[in-house]
């Protein structure tokens, strides 16, 4: 019996130690208006806080991503919203956190956007991305996002 529980204890006292993977999943909405898009400027003091992104944010449990998309776009904008067609999806690494993105088309919506989450919201055109400050997840991929937008991606970026 006592050799028993030792072999157990060495067992526990000597397993390595592994890092678990923090994920986070997150639904983001691409929200045309004619040639232009819907974008907000993350508040200073938050994480990457002054930052311009697409509206959305974390899957809560129990939600799927298009009803936590509807959630957001409800608490970020004010806006009721049918969520369509998932466009892509594209995993990035903020250190020890990871996250999963989920970019979907919102089809249409009810209400005008208001800026009740961002500093301010903005309706640009695709290239505007370019010259803003963005978070790293979405410039790494800024060339898929010109393509879901049927824009031209730049040769010299």
């Amino acid at each position: 019996m006592v050799q028993l529980k030792m072999k157990s204890m060495d067992k526990i006292l000597n397993k390595k130690k592994t890092r678990t993977t923090h994920w986070i999943p997150v639904s983001a909405g691409i929200i045309r208006k004619g040639d232009h898009i819907l974008v907000g400027r993350r508040p200073e003091g938050h994480s990457l806080g002054g930052l311009w992104e697409f509206p959305g944010g974390k899957i809560e449990r129990g939600e799927n991503p298009e009803q936590a998309l509807i959630r957001e776009l409800k608490e970020e904008l004010g806006i009721e919203s049918e969520i369509g067609t998932l466009l892509f999806a594209h995993t990035h690494s903020y250190g020890d956190v990871n996250i999963l993105i989920l970019f979907y088309e919102v089809r249409f919506w009810v209400g005008e956007p208001k800026a009740n989450h961002h500093v301010e919201i903005e309706w640009i055109k695709p290239k505007e991305l370019l010259v803003r400050p963005i978070p790293e997840a979405n410039a790494k991929i800024m060339d898929k996002i010109f393509s879901v937008l049927g824009e031209k991606w730049p040769q010299s970026v």
